[in-house]
This record gives structure tokens, C-alpha cells and sequence, in this order.
């Protein structure tokens, strides 16, 4: 993944929530990672989705934080928070759901958004995992990253 960004010339920043962390640190496992990978912002928080990164307060309060247009929002949000030089990150990449142990503003434990943001095409992806908390996370990493490498094979 990494090598395919640094070929390109593209860079990425990530959100995320109920990650925690997990996927930019992933990124960043990589040697060569810095020349791509900008940063990473857990807005674990749902008030931090609005003041940080940008998400529609309305669109919380009617929905919650477990929506795939908060994931969407939370993608292109972060391209500018985590912006160098002026310059925002090409990919945003971000993640929002529940991890468990129980559900979350109605949202069953698995329900999963990640939202991508390439530039001006922004996408968001609806997954129903199973399993455990920790489980779960993982998982929402792994697909997280086939998701990116699924839109740069694309493009």
C-alpha cells in the first residue's frame, strides 16, 4: 500500500473512531510510510466529529455518529485538518461504528462505515461484522485498507 501511494505521489490522512488509532498506525508500520502517510485523527468522540473534522452537527444529532454519511464527511474533513503547507491530503480515509460490547444510537454491535475521500470522489462502505470487540476492530482495519487498495487499482 504504501509503495503503491509513494509511486503515485499520493498521500493520506485518516479518522477514525472506534479504531482508535489502530489503522494510521498500520500505515505507518510500513518503512517509507512518512512520505505518504500525513497523519492520523481519533475523534473517538461524537462532538469531536463536528468541531475537529468538520461533520455536519445536524447530521449527528439526527443520526448519530454511525451513518455513512458521517464516515463521507469524516473523509473529506480530515484531508483538510491534517492539510501541509496549504496542501490538503489527496485520500482521506476514516472509519465510524460500533465495536461493542453493545449497540450504539440504535446501531447493532458490527455496524461499520468507512468512508473514502479521493480527491473530489467520496464514497462510503457499509459493513456488518461479526465477532468481538477486538475482533471487530481489527477487521474494520483490514477492510479499511482493501477499500484503499480497491480505488487506487481503480484509478
Amino acid at each position: 500500500m504504501i509503495a503503491l501511494l509513494t509511486e503515485r505521489r499520493l498521500t493520506v490522512a485518516v479518522a477514525e473512531s472506534l479504531t482508535g488509532g489502530l489503522l494510521v498506525a498500520e500505515l505507518i508500520r510500513i518503512p517509507g510510510a512518512s512520505a505518504v502517510v500525513l497523519g492520523g485523527v481519533v475523534a473517538y468522540n461524537t462532538a469531536l466529529k463536528h468541531s475537529v473534522l468538520g461533520v455536519d452537527a445536524e447530521l449527528l444529532a439526527e443520526h448519530g455518529p454511525v451513518h455513512p454519511d458521517v464516515a463521507s464527511q469524516m473523509a473529506t474533513g480530515v484531508r483538510e485538518v491534517l492539510a501541509v503547507d496549504g496542501r490538503p491530503a489527496d485520500i482521506g480515509l476514516s472509519t465510524t461504528g460500533v465495536a461493542g460490547p453493545g449497540p450504539q444510537d440504535g446501531q447493532p454491535v458490527g455496524t461499520v462505515f468507512l468512508g473514502l475521500a479521493i480527491r473530489d470522489d467520496v464514497s462510503s462502505l457499509r459493513l456488518s461484522l461479526d465477532g468481538d470487540r477486538q475482533a471487530i476492530r481489527s477487521r474494520v482495519v483490514y477492510e479499511s485498507l482493501q477499500q484503499l487498495k480497491s480505488a487506487l487499482n481503480a484509478s
